[in-house]
């Protein structure tokens, strides 16, 4: 399946300047597959070594951390020849490796012709956070689950619905927009965990994707039990099993009594940041002014949490697949909760954005996003589940502080206004 980040890595590859890439994400959003189809496509050979499933070469760090050792058993492990120009070598799951991280330091160092690429699960923050971080030493990537227009490619929109957002035909949008929002309520319900999409564009097995997401997310709680420590663990549960509740209400701020009476920040503080790290939530400050750089404006004591897939979200809150078939309902399920997370989903793919929300005039309003560009320009945006547009907050902030850019993202169609731009949800990855 086709993933925009094959041309990230590329590019990587063309780098001169290169060093070694650590390539990170939740688990299962497919790292190991993307990694494997770019060296064999880019590579005369690969040499591949999992450290979560040998044990033998876990050790493999423990007596130096020489790179002319390491490469040498690099080469007895896999019987082949290492050849720098055209070899890859992928050290998958590196964080398994009591300091495979750390080793890659020295192979920037003393070895830079050599193409490495360490691919991790982000729970590595927590299984080894005393291993010391070659900070500016490594090049870095994050991979997250498919996007919309990934998912429409694996339908087999690439010259279709993928070209028209590609190519951002905005006069041709209207022409196939129930086609659009037909694929959006699958996406909806399917999300972007590669397993379940690719189960999905075989053979449209509802059910499948459903058994799918459901494993992972037993996988993610056996992931809980296997990292974290026991005093951690029942509140790191908690607050992993509020998310659908949390996102369900009118404001989605993040309330710690939803997770418990009477709880505190203090009380979970920790188990949140263990989530984040890990890469399975995510957080967005609310900022206290609309001005650049956002981050020195934000208030670290209010922020909503999202999940890492809007399908895994769907899951956990039980959503039925006759809601898909009830015109629009999806998109206003659970107080329009899925919509505000398919499109944080999609914002969250451009590592340039800053992403928060604001609210304002004493909390009376607030609005759902405000980004910040690689440009440091303010945008702001409101997020409608379905197709009625009124919404005080956007109108009263665009009249408060005259953004030159300001999105309303709907079912509507494309629409340039006076004072906004009315973006399709479909088409939010063109912004």
């Amino acid at each position: 399946m086709y993933r925009t980040a094959f041309k990230q890595l590329i590019n990587w590859k063309l780098d001169k300047s290169r060093k070694p890439l650590v390539f990170l994400g939740a688990r299962q959003v497919g790292k190991t597959y993307l990694i494997q189809q770019f060296g064999n496509r880019e590579y005369r050979q690969v040499v591949y070594i999992n450290f979560e499933r040998d044990e033998t070469m876990k050790s493999v760090f423990l007596q130096d951390l020489d790179p002319k050792r390491l490469i040498t058993n690099f080469e007895f492990y896999s019987g082949l020849r290492i050849t720098p120009e055209d070899t890859l070598i992928f050290l998958d799951e590196i964080q398994a490796a009591p300091r495979g991280v750390t080793s890659l330091k020295y192979f920037c160092e003393e070895t830079p012709e050599y193409q490495i690429i360490a691919a991790g699960s982000l729970l590595g923050v927590s299984i080894h956070p005393e291993e010391s971080f070659p900070v500016g030493k490594v090049d870095m990537m994050t991979l997250y689950p498919m996007s919309f227009y990934e998912f429409l490619s694996a339908m087999g929109e690439d010259n279709g619905l993928c070209r028209i957002l590609r190519e951002k035909h905005f006069d041709s949008m209207p022409i196939f927009a129930d086609k659009f929002k037909e694929y959006l309520k699958y996406y909806f319900y399917v999300g972007g965990m590669p397993e379940a999409v690719a189960a999905f564009a075989e053979n449209r097995d509802w059910k499948k994707s459903r058994q799918i997401q459901n494993k992972i997310l037993k996988n993610y709680r056996s992931d809980f039990s296997k990292h974290a420590s026991r005093d951690i663990l029942p509140r790191i549960n908690m607050v992993w099993e509020s998310i659908p509740a949390q996102l369900a209400k009118e404001n989605k701020k993040f309330i710690y009594g939803v997770i418990k009476e009477g709880a505190r920040a203090k009380d979970f503080e920790l188990a949140i940041q263990w989530l984040t790290d890990a890469g399975l939530l995510h957080k967005v400050h609310a900022v206290t002014k609309p001005a650049v750089p956002l981050t020195t404006y934000q208030d670290f004591s209010a922020f909503k949490l999202y999940h890492n897939d809007l399908g895994l979200l769907g899951a956990m809150a039980k959503l039925k697949i006759q809601t898909l078939l009830d015109n629009n309902r999806v998109f206003e399920e659970f107080k329009g909760a899925l919509t505000e997370q398919y499109v944080f989903q999609q914002l969250i793919l451009n590592e340039d954005f800053s992403i928060n929300y604001y609210p304002f005039d004493n909390g009376r309003y607030e609005l759902d996003f405000i980004v910040e560009d690689e440009n440091g320009e303010l945008i702001p945006m409101e997020v409608k589940a379905g197709v009625n547009l009124q919404a005080k907050s956007f109108k009263n902030y665009c009249e408060k502080y005259n953004p030159s850019k300001a999105i309303r993202t709907s079912l509507t169609d494309y629409k340039e206004e006076s004072r906004m731009t009315n973006l399709p949800l479909y088409a939010i990855n063109t912004l």
